[in-house]
């Protein structure tokens, strides 16, 4: 139990909260595995829209649409968390909202080339993806709670690499449903329902565990809990410019998870229509990718507590480069491996990190309300990268190569941005808030 200290927690926190933590991130990373990357996106260009030559733009807007509203209102919802020390109860709310929309993309193949079939399914990934960025986020906001300052990023690399293995565990059994389907002849609107459901069930059993082993030690307010949503969401943003060091995470934050959303938004699309994968290569190659995702994130942990967030971050980012330079040339199945190797491990330890580091640069008092802003950059990163890499494809005449390259620019950025950032000045400007 080395690997999992006692001293990276704070005094009187308990492993098995920890772990009913860490369940979250093992429940809700099916979701992003089956639903966003591996199998629906595919499914919804091609089979719910036919593969019209918008169906791709409507996949993206689909989430842009969800994103833009996690922008909007979760900034606001975590900080009515925080006044009425309510976090889990939104938390259970969120996974709730989640898991039935999920399931409920179980219906959608049976509407496939009907004039509201694309609008229903559209629909149900923004309600999906909406309620999934809330728990995230939520869930987020839990870190501090739980870990130490000098051992968050270790904490923050426990869960995000169990949740890989969660994500390996829901697209492994949908896989083998898969594989099963297509040995006996069965098209996909037969097997992609399936694959909706077991990833609604996983899901929502995973995260009971988190409901039952993680407590809720934030205390309700009464100063400022007369505000409404609105209001308290224009006093967060007003109090949010008083971290400097917070503001400039949130700014890196935007370019860097916008070349991430890319990886994960559109990886299945590019190894497809660019490399020649066919659907079940494609599972396979997101399977392995989680697997180097959960190595990267769980080691990684360790790392950046040692070499600090900040310099840590940084080698993540060049990783992201090299990716996005390697995938843009290779033509080969085997050259695409070796960049998505490199990218299961940069996608792990950078998401990690980030998180880690909003936790190290929030006022303890105001977590939820923090990572809400942290969400909200995150989202808007996630409108930002993949709608900037379908514009450029669409501008060069399809060119997906010209596009990957394109996003490398979105990491420089992030790594420039990372230099005005001083972690102790941070630290102590979110502590004075508390004080």
């Amino acid at each position: 139990m080395a690997l999992f200290s006692a001293s990276a927690l704070r005094p009187g926190v308990r492993k098995r909260e920890v772990f009913g933590w860490a369940m979250y991130d093992f429940a809700n990373s099916g979701y992003t595995t089956v639903v966003i990357t591996a199998v629906f996106a595919a499914y919804f260009v091609g089979g719910i829209a036919k593969g019209a030559p918008w169906a791709a733009f409507a996949w993206t807007a689909a989430l842009s649409i969800s994103y833009a509203i996690v922008m909007l209102t979760m900034p606001a919802i975590g900080a009515w968390a925080d006044l009425r020390g309510a976090k889990k109860r939104v938390l259970v709310i969120a996974t709730t909202g989640c898991v039935l929309a999920t399931a409920a993309l179980a219906l959608t193949p049976r509407f496939a080339g009907a004039s509201g079939g694309v609008a229903l399914a559209m629909l149900l990934v923004i309600v999906s993806n909406a309620f999934y960025s809330y728990g995230e986020s939520l869930t987020g906001a839990f870190l501090p709670e739980l870990a130490t300052p000098e051992g968050m990023g270790k904490v923050s690399g426990w869960g995000w690499s169990f949740g890989y293995v969660g994500g390996m565990l829901t697209l492994g059994i949908c896989l083998a449903y898969v594989l099963w389907s297509q040995a006996r002849g069965l098209p996909a609107s037969h097997f992609v329902p399936v694959t909706m459901v077991i990833t609604a069930a996983i899901y929502g059993a995973a995260a009971c565990a988190t409901f039952a082993l993680l407590p809720e030690r934030a205390e309700p307010k009464t100063a400022g809990s007369e505000l409404g949503a609105w209001q308290q969401l224009r006093a967060t943003y007003k109090q949010a410019r008083a971290y400097r060091d917070f503001m400039w995470l949130l700014v890196c934050t935007v370019c860097y998870q916008g070349g991430v959303a890319v990886a994960i938004t559109l990886a299945a699309i590019y190894a497809e229509q660019v490399i020649g994968f066919v659907a079940s290569e494609t599972m396979v190659l997101i399977f392995v990718l989680n697997v180097a995702a959960a190595i990267g994130a769980f080691s990684f942990g360790y790392v950046q507590d040692r070499l600090g967030h900040k310099v840590s971050l940084a080698a993540t980012l060049v990783a992201w480069i090299a990716v996005c330079v390697i995938a843009s040339v290779v033509t080969t199945k085997g050259g695409f491996w070796w960049a998505a190797a490199i990218a299961g491990l940069a996608m792990g330890s950078s998401q990690s990190a980030g998180r880690a580091m909003t936790g190290y640069l929030a006022p303890p008092q105001q977590l939820a309300e923090f990572f809400g802003l942290w969400t909200f950059a995150t989202r808007l990163a996630s409108i930002i990268g993949p709608l900037s890499f379908g514009a450029i494809t669409w501008a060069t005449g399809g060119n997906q190569r010209i596009a990957i390259l394109s996003t490398a620019v979105l990491f420089v950025a992030g790594l420039l941005l990372l230099l005005p950032i001083d972690m102790r000045r941070g630290r102590e400007a979110a502590l004075r808030s508390s004080s």
